[in-house]
């Protein structure tokens, strides 16, 4: 197959670690062709199909200069997706108006014949922290307002709670606000900027000192591991990049449960792959945009994540 990752600059990745690269490593392992590009490289002109301008990359095998390029110039081979056997949308989150014009340059490329994992249409469809509205069966109690007069309503009834942006990534902006209040009105002003920012607030779980449980979700599977991300030196944020912990362990009943109710739904709207967050019993986040933890759950477990991703990309028939 001939695949095109969408991500971020390549220059950028922490090969050690990064997800899209473990994609890379084992599609390219199997024979597939790799070719890369970021969202900015991709355009559109009437008359034309959508287009980016790529790079062909092979890896290397070396921790630094870890791919080359048949390219030297940014826009030397301009390339329509949908000429591509499948397009891999990774860019990493924020979800800005950048990212969300992208995903509409993707679904036209759709509907000229490309295949896009994950779809554009429910990558739009499925906000990180307000996808699990759709399943309160599985959530803590959780507040999405712009309301100051309601968050403080929230923290006077459940007195230990969390408040975080809807669009923030990796722990970016996260609150804890205890029983006291302390600092709670210039939290909210932080947060909501009067009134024109919305906000999510949720009752503190104390469970997150056993960890962050990422769970990924594959071909609407669940991955058998997850990694919970704990918090470090008095941080209330699991997350890696706040300097959580990562360690791998086996799924729970509950893990399971969630997961098997959550991943085939979304997987029939076109969601290769998802990232649950969970902390104790209760669900918190669905990633969709870029879900990562593939390398250390491999590291820690010998399962092989990237493995069971690109099984489930060539059962798509791509």
């Amino acid at each position: 197959m001939k695949l095109l990752f969408v991500a971020d600059p390549l220059e950028s990745f922490k090969t050690y670690k990064d997800t899209t690269f473990a994609m890379m490593r084992e599609a390219q392992r199997r024979g597939h062709v790799l070719s890369a590009c970021e969202p900015k490289d991709i355009r559109w002109q009437r008359g034309e199909r959508v287009t980016a301008f790529v790079r062909d990359i092979t890896l290397t095998g070396q921790a630094v200069d870890w791919f080359s390029s048949a390219q030297q110039k940014p826009n030397e081979r301009p390339v329509a997706l949908s000429d591509f056997d499948a397009v891999l949308m990774r860019k990493d989150p924020p979800f800005d108006a950048e990212f969300f014009y992208t995903t509409h340059l993707l679904e036209q490329a759709e509907r000229e014949g490309a295949r896009v994992f994950n779809k554009p249409h429910s990558l739009r469809d499925h906000p990180e922290k307000l996808a699990i509205l759709e399943w309160p069966q599985f959530i803590g109690p959780t507040l999405v307002t712009r309301d100051a007069q309601d968050i403080k309503r929230f923290h006077a009834e459940h007195r230990d709670i969390i408040l975080k942006p809807l669009d923030g990534m990796g722990g970016m902006g996260i609150f804890r606000v205890k029983e006291d209040g302390l600092n709670l009105g210039s939290i909210i002003e932080t947060l909501n900027h009067e009134g024109a920012q919305t906000v999510m607030v949720q009752k503190f779980l104390p469970a997150i000192a056993q960890g962050d449980k990422r769970i990924l979700v594959i071909g609407g599977q669940p991955v058998p591991y997850c990694l919970a991300r704990i918090p470090q030196g008095g941080e209330v944020r699991g997350n890696l990049a706040a300097g959580g912990k990562g360690v791998a362990q086996a799924l729970s009943e509950r893990d399971r449960e969630i997961a098997e109710a959550i991943g085939p739904v979304l997987y029939q709207r076109g969601l290769l792959l998802m990232g649950l967050d969970v902390i104790g019993d209760s669900l918190t986040e669905i990633n969709v945009t870029s879900p990562t933890c593939f390398q250390e759950i491999t590291d820690q477990t010998g399962f092989d994540v990237a493995a069971m991703f690109v099984d489930a990309l060539e059962a798509t028939g791509v």
